[in-house]
Formats: structure tokens, sequence, C-alpha cells
């Protein structure tokens, strides 16, 4: 009876334990889809600075031209 007693209660901490785990692994999944949300943003935001910069410097070297 000593064996069973001690095995059901090893099965009842191991399954406590997982339940833990599988709540961290969700908690950690949310957590990175969010980065990965706000680095999308970032790079879209760079992206488009990137795009404004080069327009702006295409007109400055058009301006230059003509001046010369």
């Amino acid at each position: 009876m000593e064996l069973v007693r001690n095995l059901r209660e090893k099965i009842e901490k191991l399954e406590k334990e997982k339940l833990g785990l599988l709540a961290e692994i969700d908690s950690l999944k949310e957590k990175a889809e969010a980065s990965a949300h706000k680095l999308e943003n970032e790079v879209s935001m760079l992206r488009k600075e990137v795009k404004a910069l080069e327009r702006l410097l295409n007109v400055k070297e058009k301006a230059r031209n003509k001046e010369i």
C-alpha cells in the first residue's frame, strides 16, 4: 500500500508541475508574440522613414543637378 500511495503522490506532484510548466509556456509565448508584433511595427516605421529619406535625397539631387 505504501508503494501505491507514494506513486500516487509522485504522479499528482508531476501533474501539478506539468500544469505549471504549460502555463509558463503559454505566458512566454504571449510575451514572444507581443515582442514580435512590436518589432514588426518598428521595422515598418523604419522602412517608411528610409523611403521618405530616399525621396528627400532624390529631390535634393535633382535640384542640385538643375543648378549645375
